[in-house]
């Protein structure tokens, strides 16, 4: 019985899954144009009928050519419509007719060792179907932008080059996450970015390309405070953030940040880590002024920033 649901799973999803291929530009010159290319590809899948695609940031970050192949045969000519490299997802669109689009399900509804298959392209061998458990939840990934992502799903579901950015399924044959990464030469360590976050990233990314953050302009390292001080003082964690960089005209520099001071909070929430901090600097934050706690000589310090727009949501 049990075999018949992950086959008929699998049937559901595989005619929304797509093979991407890509060609990224290559050298330093200023004119991508004249520029030698290089290829790569992945994986991803359809989940809307008008053609929007799901993927990694990674597959089509800075592609400058990007080609669809469908299950049924069919090749399209694909759009970057927006990717966060923080999370790792990106949607791309294709212009087809029937297309057949994946259902959305709700990652937060997962449990650990409930029955999941992993659906792409690995090596270009296209639709691989392999199947699993979810080994754990909650588990943080770093993006390639150095951004901590929450809440991963870790699968032994087999994935390799090639299946990034296809779908995560339940036994129902709903997509619960979109498989980013393994950890080689480690075999059954595997990992989806959870569709819930998906959802609200693409929300965005469809709107504007992008997602807006907050930045303070300012370059840190964890450290980790004497007791003594951390007693004395009544500090509210035993670590913070050293302050080892500041950007000119930057926020934190405008609002009285120095080199050397220990950020230990952030609107009254604990930052004991430089990822603490990042995940306090969301959109809602830009142009709003908030309270930093520093340590400074030994001292407690209270400084005002307005958080501006982080460069990174600027760029392209």
């Amino acid at each position: 019985m049990l075999i018949l649901r992950l086959w008929s799973a699998a049937e559901t999803v595989t005619p929304s899954v797509v093979n991407i291929e890509v060609e990224f530009p290559v050298g330093r010159g200023n004119s991508r144009r004249s520029s030698p290319s290089a290829r790569g590809g992945g994986s991803g899948f359809i989940f809307t009928p008008d053609g929007f695609i799901l993927t990694n940031s990674h597959v089509v970050h800075q592609a400058n050519k990007i080609e669809v192949n469908l299950a049924d045969g069919r090749r399209f000519k694909g759009t970057l419509v927006g990717d966060d490299p923080d999370t790792d997802v990106a949607v791309i669109r294709i212009r087809g007719e029937e297309l057949v689009s994946a259902v959305l399900g709700d990652s937060q509804a997962l449990k650990v060792g409930q029955l999941v298959i992993a659906i792409g392209n690995p090596y270009g061998f296209q639709c691989t179907v392999t199947a699993g458990v979810v080994s754990a939840l909650g588990r943080s990934l770093r993006s390639v932008s150095g951004r901590l992502i929450d809440s991963i799903i870790q699968t032994d579901a087999a994935l390799n080059p090639g299946n990034s950015g296809g779908p995560l399924v339940n036994s129902r044959g709903d997509v619960i996450g979109v498989n980013t990464a393994t950890i080689l030469p480690a075999q059954g360590l595997c990992f989806a970015i959870p569709i819930n976050t998906v959802k609200y990233v693409t929300g965005f990314l469809m709107r504007d390309g992008k997602i807006r953050r907050s930045y303070l302009g300012i370059g840190g390292q964890s450290v980790v405070l004497h007791r003594r001080l951390v007693r004395e003082l009544e500090l509210p964690a035993e670590s913070g953030i050293l302050v080892t960089f500041l950007q000119g005209k930057g926020a934190a520099l405008k609002g009285g940040v120095k080199k050397g001071d220990v950020i230990l909070s952030f609107n009254s929430s604990r930052i004991t880590s430089v990822d603490d901090l990042h995940r306090l600097l969301t959109e809602s934050q830009i142009g709003k002024e908030t309270q930093l706690e520093i340590l400074r000589n030994s001292e407690k310090v209270q400084v005002t920033v307005v958080p501006e727009v982080s460069p990174q949501g600027e760029e392209e």
